[in-house]
């Protein structure tokens, strides 16, 4: 069996079962490789009755004192209870719909139970529990099993079947990891890692896995910065643009002024475009500290020394948002440009015509998506393009304009506030300019975090806003609901039911509305337009609304099971609302009641500093987080997370310096002999070739 086989190679996969797969984007034998646990279970030693605690997982050895009994609550729903007891107490065993259950008890016998303990009513409960035979509990006790991010329809047992079936048939052989390497950084080898980042004999033997994994990701990433570096810094800038004195009248026509940080970022800009090369800088601050004035004073000089500039959205919700604030400073302020939008779903005629104007040169500024890069998308003179952070200025996209025979300036947008260490590594090939200054009109936003006892009035919080004309966003981390959660874990909420529960109990008069990342752009699209046009009140989303929307109207965020997102992603979306004159509110609504928890969720209600919640986020994570946070933004490698491995990104730093290093000096790639010859060949086959520098 190959890497590349399709999901269907393995026994027991069909064409509806691969189905399910793909929904979770699985679809060769590496996929299903490289999807790797959100989490792990730990069977713990047997615990006496009396010793059960509500909310946590445990299993114990009882005897069953009563026969099963089974109630009819309702149409399709049925409770069966039965009683249990050991030396120390007795306590309730329940199941829902499962009336066959009580054919597997017999009174007088002794059963091993495992399941989470619930309080009801004053008595203790196990919900659910699963039937161990004591094989089986020797066999798993005190040993890790993997959770995996489910779908629903596809199980953890089934995903857990197909990835040791995977692995038995995969010959994992070599390692392009040079073994120096791995002995100085302390990693195990391929294929030991593959293996026990999903069946580890132990957490010591998972974090070891865990860390070569994630050294490898950042590695990869690394190395193509280092190339686009080595590419940025050898760009000639061909025609330096002169400085426009209109530029200064724009500034001073504003009705604010521009604050500190913004007037030195625009003179760095300004330099970079005059220079004798091409720019190549990342503008980083948080939401609202003025980036987007910065960038159209770019596409202003762009336009007055007679080039072509673009604007590349996430979103064609965002890139229409983006065109109609152009034309609106068009009207204002009687700027010169001449926009076009380009989009994928304009019709064709509207396309043609967007690409002759673009070619012919009749527009001068082209706002739009990821179509902009497309094959018969020609320009007049385009010298300056502006992205934001989720499109990266990569290797793909710069092939694509040298083959159009254009290198223009490149600015990127960025509002995920990293420390700066960091942001040195992860944005190597770029000059960084920082934004750490907000305009003194914009009102701070108010924040709580709160247990789920809260909710009630979370909603009443919303509808009494949405009554005042208002918009809210629900954020859950999950899309559907999966199987359920394992370990301690609390059950998480998921965008489709709680879609659901909200249109119950919110007023008839509220329109409430999803959103997540699985559902085809078309869609996406028209639930961003709609909510945006305010035919939607409140929109239950997972984080896939972090960018790629600007409604000023909103005023509430509700964020579900916040205690799995890490603080900068968390603070990522509060930046959905605040956007407007009207008062925000963002509410962290959490399951968790460990300390180390709530004191890190409690950065955020005291600060709304971005660059200071995202250095609190590099400091607080714990080995507990190590799944349990995700994360957001640019960087979303698969495992690997830029806060809590932050020392192994500096690791792997060093390591792809020294590697690179050999590439450009020693010829390594070429010389079979040489101990990096693998890593280059790898890399060269299989990142290098088919990714274009992120999600690697």
């Amino acid at each position: 069996m190959y890497l590349n086989d399709p999901i269907t190679a393995l026994k027991g996969i069909g064409e509806k079962t691969a189905a399910l797969y793909h929904k979770l984007n699985i679809f060769t034998i590496n996929d299903l490789i490289r999807h790797y646990p959100r989490d792990y279970e730990e069977w713990r030693d047997i615990v006496k009755v009396g010793e059960l605690r509500a909310n946590q997982v445990h299993a114990i050895r009882a005897v069953v004192i009563s026969a099963p009994q089974t109630v009819h609550i309702r149409k399709n729903m049925t409770i069966t209870t039965l009683r249990v007891r050991d030396d120390s107490g007795a306590c309730d065993i329940t199941y829902f719909n499962m009336p066959y259950i009580k054919n597997n008890f017999q009174p007088g016998k002794q059963y091993i139970f495992r399941g989470r303990v619930m309080l009801k009513n004053n008595r203790i409960t196990l919900d659910q529990p699963k039937i161990v035979s004591p094989h089986e509990f020797v066999r798993n006790v005190n040993r890790l099993s993997p959770i995996y991010p489910t779908t629903k329809g596809l199980t953890i047992a089934a995903i857990t079947k197909a990835v040791r079936a995977a692995i038995d048939a995969l010959e994992l052989t070599g390692d392009y990891i040079p073994e120096s390497m791995r002995m100085k950084y302390g990693l195990p080898d391929l294929k030991t890692a593959r293996s026990g980042i999903h069946f580890p004999a132990d957490r010591a033997a998972m974090l070891a896995c865990r860390k070569r994994i994630v050294f490898e990701e950042f590695l990869f990433f690394i190395v193509s910065v280092l190339f686009l570096k080595d590419m940025a810094t050898q760009e000639i800038n061909d025609a330096p643009m002169m400085r426009i004195d209109a530029c200064q009248d724009f500034i001073g026509k504003l009705p604010y002024k521009l604050t500190n940080a913004q007037k030195k970022v625009w003179a760095q800009i300004e330099e970079d475009l005059c220079s004798t090369h091409l720019m190549n800088r990342l503008v980083q601050g948080d939401v609202g500290s003025g980036k987007t004035i910065v960038a159209v004073l770019a596409m202003f000089m762009c336009v007055m020394n007679h080039h072509q500039a673009a604007f590349m959205a996430p979103t064609e919700v965002l890139a229409r948002q983006h065109y109609e604030s152009i034309l609106k400073l068009v009207e204002d302020y009687g700027l010169p440009f001449k926009p076009v939008l380009l989009t994928g779903s304009l019709t064709a005629k509207g396309k043609r015509r967007a690409k002759e104007s673009i070619i012919l040169g009749t527009c001068n500024v082209i706002v739009g998506t990821q179509a902009l890069l497309q094959d018969d998308v020609d320009f007049y003179d385009l010298r300056l393009v502006i992205t934001d952070e989720q499109h990266r200025f990569g290797v793909k996209q710069r092939e694509t304009f040298a083959q159009k025979g254009i290198q223009p300036h490149v600015l990127v947008m960025s509002a995920t506030p990293i420390p700066r260490t960091l942001a040195l590594i992860l944005y190597g090939d770029l000059d960084i300019s920082v934004m750490d200054e907000l305009p003194a009109d914009r009102l701070p936003i108010k924040n709580c975090v709160v247990n789920t006892d809260f909710r009630k009035k979370a909603y009443e919080f919303i509808a009494k806003e949405v009554a005042a004309g208002r918009q809210a966003y629900v954020i859950c981390p999950m899309v559907e609901a999966g199987e359920e959660l394992m370990g301690d874990q609390p059950v998480l909420e998921n965008v489709i039911e709680y879609t659901e529960k909200l249109r119950k109990v919110l007023p008839d008069t509220v329109r409430v509305e999803y959103l997540h990342g699985q559902m085809n752009p078309k869609a996406k699209n028209y639930v961003m337009e709609e909510y945006a046009a305010h035919h939607i009140d409140v929109l239950v989303s997972t984080t896939v609304i972090e960018v790629g929307i600007n409604v000023p109207n909103a005023t509430v965020m509700l964020v579900e099971n916040a205690e799995r997102f890490g603080l900068a992603q968390l603070h990522q979306l509060r930046g959905r609302v605040g956007r407007g004159r009207e008062q925000s509110y963002c509410i962290f609504i959490t399951t968790s009641s460990q300390n180390d928890t709530l004191e890190r969720l409690q950065v955020l209600n005291k600060s709304n500093d971005g660059f200071f919640i995202s250095s609190e986020d590099m400091r607080l994570r714990g080995p507990g987080d190590l799944f349990g946070i995700r994360q957001s933004g640019q960087f979303q490698f698969r495992l690997g997370d830029i806060y809590q491995d932050a020392a192994i990104l500096q690791e792997a730093q060093s390591c792809a310096s020294a590697l690179y290093d050999a590439y450009v000096h020693h010829q390594a790639a070429a010389d079979e002999t040489d101990e990096y010859h693998g890593f280059w060949k790898y890399y060269e086959e299989n990142v290098n070739a088919n990714v274009d520098f992120i999600n690697i």
